[in-house]
């Protein structure tokens, strides 16, 4: 025997099966040296190794084959991992859409603006916080604007303000165009958000369309194509009325992108008679809006031609009227929307009467006495639930009477959800659905102000204080909006998004959803099997695929490589339609 013949690690492996019918595998991990004697290969057991962890068995085995073992940290370390995945997908959309080219040539200035873009559409802080959270991603290594000043934030709002206009004409281009938009409608909106000072000339008192009462608020108009792709923004005073704004929808759309046979789409209180006037002198464009209630009512009138009777088949109805020469009226009547306008009139009328009680006890018991005061408390009850013209009252110095107007509630009745759309677009362009539908796509200029305000840009409240500063603050966040919409859509698939929503049957009746999105919302799966996620949790999932720092060696190279992804992670970039990029540029 061969005493300092080589050593070697063999594994045998037993199978056994249990009464209970289960096989087990037991292994035995054994050092063994093999030697010849007498002509005959023999082998020697020097040492069980089976009570060894396996990392240490593996090692052994190493060695054994020559193979020299060193501390992996000493060969590799992690200098850094930073988040890299959300930031890479809204850059990835915006390379996809040609914002960078949009917002002028390479350079400092641009690759601020765009910095401040895909922070407001990922990480929504104030200007100084974001500064702070370019050192956190690799969006400011990238970019090359980790360590900018507050001076150069403020130059890069300026510059963005300065190509606004191009920026807005080449989106009109691509999404309203006749190639783009066939149906030649434009979607316009206002709404409002407060501010934190009172220098801003912009900051005025007006209605508050967030409920901000007693705070300065600006005003800004938004203008979509008719999916709800923001295409354009403009910003007001506080106090501005929603017909002056319109006004200013009216001169870009004609004048600034120089589209012709335009159909503005607005509700009844932005697109109103009196701006219908100034649009027929205007020339050039057309209109789809609502009727006000006491246009509704006159059209209900004994002798009109909106009659119950046309609901009887269906929930809307194409009427005329000599008042809208030139115009289509479609009537439609909401079920599902009467119903609970009875309800709330209802629940309003009930707790106006319990307010009432206390007065009128007062009044009977001479504890209160006086028409003026008793007409004050009165009045003040009747404007907290807006029921006035639904009660009688008889006032005295002595005496008070409230009794229900049952006529006016009856006649207020007749007509809870019905709403009339009036529209210059004929028939050979939309039937009477198409125009119900058209109307209802106002919704998306909703669901464009709710992203832009709290669930994704978090637009409000304004901090800045110059007039330009502000409309540039929200021009920016315009801009992260509409990457937002954009990589909405295009990562539906892993959200709870119903990708393929049902054609509706009746333009009338509330939406339904698809099979496939009331599986995904029960199974909280993708068709494909993935986890779902809400928009703002896909983008911290995202963020989780990080990049890490490797230096190899003590003085080695660093070498920038991604963390492994996740299935999720994999499947958002190819619906991206980009492979992961391991940095932005």
């Amino acid at each position: 025997m061969v005493k300092d013949s080589p050593v070697h690690v063999t594994t045998q492996r037993r199978h056994y099966v249990g009464k209970d019918g289960v096989e087990r595998v037991y292994e035995t991990h054994l050092l063994r040296r093999s030697f010849r004697e007498d002509g005959k290969v023999r082998n020697e057991t020097v040492a069980n190794l089976s009570h060894l962890p396996a990392a240490a068995i593996t090692a052994v085995r190493s060695v054994l084959a020559g193979r020299d073992l060193v501390d992996a940290a000493s060969v590799v370390s992690i200098n850094r991992s930073v988040p890299h995945g959300h930031v890479a997908a809204v850059w990835a959309i915006a390379q996809k859409l040609g914002l960078p080219a949009l917002l002028g040539p390479a350079g400092r200035m641009r690759d601020l603006a765009l910095a401040l873009i895909i922070s407001r559409a990922v990480a929504p802080a104030p200007k100084l916080a974001t500064l702070t959270a370019w050192d956190d991603v690799t969006l400011g290594a990238d970019l090359a604007v980790a360590g900018a000043s507050t001076d150069e934030v403020y130059a890069a709002m300026d510059y963005l303000l300065g190509r606004q206009d191009g920026i807005e004409k080449s989106f009109a281009a691509r999404y309203l165009a006749p190639k783009a938009n066939p149906s030649r409608m434009a979607l316009y909106d206002l709404s409002s958000s407060w501010m934190t000072g009172t220098k801003c000339p912009l900051a005025k008192r007006g209605y508050s369309r967030d409920g901000k009462k007693g705070l300065p608020q600006i005003e800004y108009a938004l203008l979509t194509d008719p999916a709800g792709c923001p295409v354009a923004v403009r910003v007001f005073a506080g106090n501005t009325a929603d017909p002056t704004a319109f006004t200013a929808a009216v001169t870009a759309v004609k004048d600034t992108f120089a589209l012709q046979n335009m159909v503005m789409v607005g509700d009844r209180g932005m697109i109103t008679t009196a701006r219908i006037t100034a649009l027929k002198k205007v020339g050039g464009l057309g209109w789809l809006t609502a009727l006000r209630a006491p246009q509704i009512a006159a059209l209900a009138a004994d002798t009109g031609p909106l009659q119950m009777s046309l609901f009887d088949e269906q929930n809307f109805a194409e009427i005329t009227h000599p008042d809208y020469p030139g115009e289509r009226l479609v009537a439609c009547r909401n079920p599902a929307l009467a119903d609970r306008r009875g309800r709330n009139r209802l629940d309003l009328l009930t707790a106006t009467e319990k307010s009432l009680a206390p007065i009128l006890t007062a009044v009977q018991a001479g504890k209160l006495i006086g028409a003026d005061k008793i007409g004050l408390r009165v009045g003040k009850v009747l404007g907290r639930h807006k029921m006035a013209k639904h009660f009688q009252l008889t006032i005295t110095d002595t005496t008070l009477t409230v009794t229900r107007n049952q006529p006016n509630i009856d006649t207020e009745t007749a007509l809870d959800g019905i709403y009339v759309i009036r529209s210059t677009v004929t028939g050979d362009e939309l039937d009477a659905a198409g125009v119900v539908g058209a109307y209802k796509n106002l919704a998306g200029v909703e669901k464009d102000f709710k992203s832009l305000k709290a669930i994704d840009i978090d637009l409000r409240p304004v901090h800045h204080h110059l007039e330009h500063r502000v409309k540039a603050h929200v021009f920016l966040c315009f801009l992260a909006a509409h990457l937002t919409h954009h990589l909405r859509n295009t990562l539906a698939e892993l959200t709870y998004t119903d990708e393929t929503p049902p054609t509706r049957t009746d333009p009338v009746a509330p939406a339904t959803t698809s099979k496939a999105a009331q599986h995904k919302t029960a199974t909280h799966t993708s068709t494909d099997g993935l986890p779902l996620h809400s928009y703002q949790g896909l983008l911290k999932h995202l963020a989780t695929l990080t990049r890490n720092d490797l230096q190899y060696g003590t003085n080695g190279p660093v070498i920038p490589t991604l963390a492994e992804p996740t299935p999720v992670q994999r499947r958002a970039f190819q619906l991206i339609g980009t492979p992961i990029p391991t940095t932005l540029t």
